[in-house]
């Protein structure tokens, strides 16, 4: 008998059919022999409607009083869900994340699993009973409901995973796994059989939206299996598991794209030592995360180009923190561009093979397309182009690193 997560997210718990056709995965599953936990997220489009809600009232409001009204999604889901397994004969309850206890920091909003005490869900799982947790939701310190951020119904499957001892977390989505690139903008892009937590977290940082980041993190921190998969078919999914486990790797596993990035250039800015912190420490005290950075010296050694990426969200504010920082910077001007796209290519088996960024330059090369920005690690390549050039470079790399399916 093995014992399995399975978390539902908006799409697959959109509407009745929908929830009574989860309801029937899961008791596939039970028919299997297996032990099963359930997760749901709020019925799609509920989340948005309750925070519209919120700010309809105000938008300066209680992030305690936000979090008991966002919640709501997935407590409505999860006893629907229950329901629908109980209609099926299974005998299932719903458990709301105050109920089990969830235990997360304070942190509203934003909140990070802390624990989460198993001995009632173990309980009833061994008497034959399947627990439908509302995900996304927990219990502060103050006894106060929490949630975890958007997405973060995946990383209470993967924290309840983790606590139960479960052998796999199955991840039920709109699409039927981990695909090489977006199968939308390419054609010939397939499915993964697996694929390392490692490229994983890359590729939901880098703008993959089929895992929340934290969760990848949580699963590889925990070695729990993921497993992603569609709602809507019975294929086998993608497996996300350790190196490991994965016979004979790929250089390049995966292409990846994030269109939500902004390029500013602070042009000849005096070159001496702390003119990094001065220009990066007012956009971190206002909360602004800095992504990729590229320094150039001038010729006479006397000043420097600095050119770095923030969210498009941040922009405006970047720019704005920067100009009133100007006279303390002393930079000539400021260049911004919000039309600009992050390419990424992502595979664990780039620590063993040279040249990898080379046939990705040389592929962009081809295309006319000018690389603005490079940066690297271990098992990544990333350039930012401009994004009128962003599905031309994602077909062209993906023929490169031979990821056409045939």
């Amino acid at each position: 008998m093995a014992r399995v997560v399975q978390k539902f997210g908006g799409t697959s718990v959109a509407d009745i059919a929908r929830i009574q056709s989860a309801a029937a995965k899961v008791k596939a599953e039970i028919d299997r022999g297996n032990q099963v936990a359930v997760v749901v997220s709020a019925m799609a489009g509920a989340t948005n409607e309750l925070v519209g809600h919120v700010t309809a009232i105000s938008t300066l409001y209680d992030v305690r009083e936000y979090d008991a009204v966002v919640a709501a999604g997935e407590q409505v889901s999860a006893g629907l869900m229950a329901l629908a397994l109980q209609g099926q004969g299974v005998d299932a309850r719903s458990w709301l994340g105050w109920q089990i206890p969830i235990r997360t920091d304070d942190a509203h909003g934003k909140a990070r699993i802390q624990g989460i005490e198993t001995d009632e869900l173990l309980r009833g799982m061994a008497a034959g009973q399947v627990p439908v947790v509302a995900g996304f939701q927990g219990l502060g310190p103050d006894n106060r409901i929490t949630t975890l951020g958007r997405g973060g119904s995946d990383t209470s499957a993967v924290a309840l995973a983790a606590a139960i001892g479960a052998d796999r977390c199955d991840i039920f989505t709109d699409v039927e796994g981990v695909f090489t690139t977006d199968p939308r903008i390419v054609a010939k892009a397939h499915k993964l059989d697996k694929i390392t937590y490692e490229e994983m977290l890359e590729m939901a940082s880098l703008g993959a939206k089929v895992l929340q980041t934290r969760s990848v993190e949580m699963a590889m921190n925990h070695r729990v299996r993921l497993q992603v998969r569609s709602s809507f078919s019975d294929a086998p999914g993608t497996l996300v598991v350790d190196e490991e486990e994965i016979v004979e790797q790929e250089i390049v596993s995966g292409i990846a794209y994030n269109k939500d990035e902004a390029k500013i250039t602070l042009v000849r800015v005096a070159d001496r030592p702390g003119v990094a912190a001065s220009i990066f420490g007012p956009l971190s005290d206002a909360h602004i995360n800095v992504d990729m950075i590229v320094q150039n010296i001038s010729e006479d050694g006397k000043a420097t180009d600095m050119t770095f990426t923030v969210t498009k969200a941040d922009f405006e504010r970047a720019c704005e923190v920067l100009k009133s920082h100007r006279a303390a910077l002393g930079y000539q001007r400021l260049i911004g561009d919000a039309n600009v796209v992050k390419i990424s290519i992502i595979g664990v088996g780039m620590r063993s093979h040279p040249g990898v960024a080379q046939t990705m330059f040389t592929a962009l090369a081809e295309k006319g397309i000018n690389i603005q920005v490079i940066s690297t690690s271990e098992i990544k390549v990333s350039v930012l182009i401009s994004d009128d050039y962003a599905e031309l470079a994602l077909r062209a790399l993906h023929t490169a690193y031979g990821l056409d399916a045939d």
